[in-house]
């Protein structure tokens, strides 16, 4: 089994799981791949693996979701998971967090990776009704959410 890390990531709208991943990615030295940029046999390739997208209806993004449902089982892996979301800053908390990371969890424990860490922050939203007033969580994720995800990764080794 390889040292390397890998981060599987959904972002589209506003790339806002991808800087969070960026961020992670420089202090790991993690390559950045989607779902359809890799294989699920490809995975057995690395020793840690983050899994990430925006938060959807309160889960991860389906292609995220599909694709840990296609992944072998492990006994050996260690996995985190990480989002940004669309929700007003003042509900976020590790609750709030963890709830939107539940589906996912359940489904890479099932397949016997060990989920040794989450993170999550606010992301920019366009979706909805909330376009008719230029979005939420405008600017985010900002410097200090990028120094969070930083440390976060850090916490990780």
């Amino acid at each position: 089994m390889a040292n390397e890390t890998l981060l599987v990531i959904y972002s589209y709208h506003h790339k806002n799981t991808e800087k969070i991943a960026q961020a992670i990615s420089e202090v790991l030295g993690a390559q950045i791949r989607t779902p359809q940029q890799i294989s699920s046999e490809d995975i057995s390739n690395y020793g840690l693996i983050g899994f990430g997208s925006g938060i959807y209806g309160g889960k991860h993004h389906k292609l995220l979701l599909d694709f840990a449902d296609k992944l072998p089982k492990v006994t050996d892996r260690n996995a985190f998971l990480f989002s940004t979301f669309g929700a007003p800053g003042i509900v976020v908390n590790k609750k709030f967090i963890s709830n939107n990371h539940k589906e996912l969890r359940k489904k890479l424990q099932a397949k016997g990776y060990k989920v040794i860490g989450e993170f999550g922050c606010a992301g920019f939203n366009t979706n909805s009704f909330t376009k008719l007033f230029g979005g939420i969580n405008k600017g985010r994720p900002d410097a200090e959410d990028l120094r969070k995800a930083e440390e976060f990764a850090r916490g990780l080794g």
